[in-house]
């Protein structure tokens, strides 16, 4: 079985899928953040389906990357350690999504120049409590009133009456992920029959939704892995309404955000997943191999989705039949029309 590769000298291959992978930085207890021990080893590596332990299979078939020329795609990973507060989280997230992408100007690590029309997958991973790794399917715009690792809160936005709704709900999460961290980070609000206000996402986010779903399909490639050996993983429809589901919403807003309707080309895709701290019960080798074949799945899905634009009609199709199997000749762009 042959290892994933690290280059700090070459330029990713130019058919590459480039991921940005990111973990979060200290805080609390954590002088380094589980979620970065598992990210980091990654940084700068270029993987392949035969670098996984075991092969994923996806409806019987083990998953290859097939590049069409009898090899496989590679896969170039950079990985970003963001500090845990809400500040850095809206400094630098918004760049992630740009075309080129915008890194922190700060890094001290070995980082190549961003892929011209940005990333082809961005996968965030954060900390929880005790159990397995959960794959998490939205985002939350409001409710956050968790302290971060600077002891800041989030910003406090102008509330309506939708906000309410559901405050019971974003209540018993907070509770939840208090339990889950060990932490008492909360908001005071400062008496009995004081209201906290409304926190989250305001100016430059008014137009999305509440809640953002990511595009990929969290419930079949929780199956696939499953199926293929990473048991223990489930998904999550809540996040957490702290650091690690305010980041995954500006993401998911930003990628939607960064697509035009008249460009013919994907969305960068967005994922979340929380690890455990270490040993509780994974170890950090087996959540980083966890992270590799995830991103190997979702790379295959965007490789099915790129070929399917391929195969569209009228795109790159010379000849095409028509209602009565008569051949009708199309011209290719750039092509003479037949004569």
């Amino acid at each position: 079985m042959s290892q994933f590769l690290f280059d700090d000298t070459q330029s990713p291959p130019s058919n590459a899928f480039r991921i940005l992978l990111t973990g979060f930085g200290p805080f609390y207890h954590y002088k380094e953040n589980p979620s970065w021990l598992a990210v980091k080893s990654l940084h700068n590596a270029i993987i392949t389906p035969d670098s996984l332990l075991n092969p994923i299979t996806v409806d019987g078939k083990v998953i290859a990357l097939d590049d069409g020329m009898g090899g496989s795609r590679p896969i170039h990973i950079t990985a970003l350690e963001v500090p845990m507060t809400y500040e850095a989280v809206l400094d630098t997230v918004p760049g992630f999504h740009a075309r080129p992408p915008l890194l922190p100007p700060d890094l001290k690590q070995t980082f190549f120049p961003t892929p011209a029309s940005g990333y082809d997958f961005i996968f965030h991973v954060g900390v929880a409590g005790r159990g397995p790794l959960r794959m998490e399917r939205l985002g939350h715009k409001l409710g956050y009133h968790m302290k971060d690792a600077s002891g800041k809160l989030a910003s406090i936005v102008q509330s309506s009456p939708k906000d309410n709704s559901g405050a019971d709900d974003r209540l018993v999460a907070e509770n939840i992920e208090r339990e889950r961290l060990g932490m008492e980070i909360v908001e005071n609000p400062g008496g009995e029959t004081t209201t906290r206000p409304t926190r989250g996402f305001g100016t430059g986010y008014d137009s999305f939704p509440d809640e953002i779903m990511t595009d990929i399909d969290v419930l079949r490639l929780v199956q696939d892995l499953k199926r293929s050996g990473t048991e223990q993983i489930y998904t999550s429809m809540d996040a957490g309404h702290y650091l690690a589901d305010y980041m995954y919403y500006c993401s998911l807003a930003e990628s939607k955000r960064n697509v035009k309707p008249y460009e013919k080309r994907r969305s960068t895709q967005v994922l979340f997943m929380h690890c455990p701290p270490v040993g509780q019960p994974l170890t950090t080798e087996d959540v980083t191999e966890a992270i590799k074949r995830i991103i190997v799945w979702v790379c295959n899905e965007l490789l099915a989705m790129d070929e399917a634009d391929d195969d569209a009609p009228g795109v790159k199709a010379s000849t095409i039949s028509n209602a009565k199997g008569s051949v009708l000749n199309i011209a290719k762009a750039g092509e003479p029309k037949p004569v």
